[in-house]
């Protein structure tokens, strides 16, 4: 019986990975840089801060001007979610019914607490939440478990006990890795055949979730 339920942020319940996609292409643009694809995007998702730059070097170099690009693009995310915090199909559907059937709930997000507390804010979601879990406050970032077994620990659930939904396949590792059931919902990227085989479920939307979750 899952008593607990562990959300990833961005592109499971916030829109937000194709908003920084698209500010990384303009200040890429503007370095000379043209060749920013999707697919090259796709291999930060759900990687910390030192991962997601790892991605950058290891394509145009170590000369890369990583710190310039880093904080101009956040800088211009952050004032896109400002003005609109653009969240994933499902999201409400699900806090509701989660918050109507006495689940325990957290965000468990390799972003740093203030961005989260932010577009938690703007979003109107905190109101949903037991409790929260950056990638600021955690020794090791996905696909290392230890975000998603403090979040158990945070909420007092044991692993058996608490369900994961991510989009990434970094998130994916992460729960598998530590013993919790997860459920995939995609974002911009399907993952490949071997995360495919550690999820317990794929699915569309967020809402289709309940089901899932009325059939425990």
């Amino acid at each position: 019986m899952k008593k607990a339920v562990i959300f990833d942020m961005d592109g499971l319940m916030i829109d937000s990975e194709r908003v920084t996609y698209n500010e990384y292409v303009k200040k890429l643009a503007q370095l000379g840089h043209h060749d920013f694809t999707e697919e090259l995007y796709r291999n930060c998702l759900g990687k910390n801060k030192p991962g997601i730059c790892q991605v950058f070097i290891d394509h145009y170099g170590q000369d890369f001007p990583m710190t310039e690009v880093w904080d101009d693009v956040h800088v211009w995310i952050d004032e896109s979610l400002r003005q609109y915090v653009p969240k994933k199909k499902g999201l409400v559907e699900l806090l509701e019914y989660l918050k109507a059937n006495n689940y325990k709930t957290i965000v468990a997000t390799s972003s740093g607490r203030a961005r989260v507390d932010e577009i938690l804010k703007n979003a109107d979601l905190t109101k949903y939440f037991d409790d929260t879990i950056c990638g600021d406050e955690v020794t090791h970032g996905k696909p290392h478990p230890e975000i998603f077994l403090t979040a158990c620990q945070k909420l007092d659930v044991k692993p058996e006990e608490a369900l994961v939904l991510e989009d990434s396949e970094a998130g994916i590792l992460a729960a598998y890795d530590g013993h919790i059931d997860v459920i995939c919902v995609p974002d911009m990227k399907y993952p490949e055949p071997q995360f495919v085989e550690k999820v317990t479920k794929i699915v569309d939307s967020l809402d289709e979730v309940i089901d899932y979750l009325k059939a425990q």
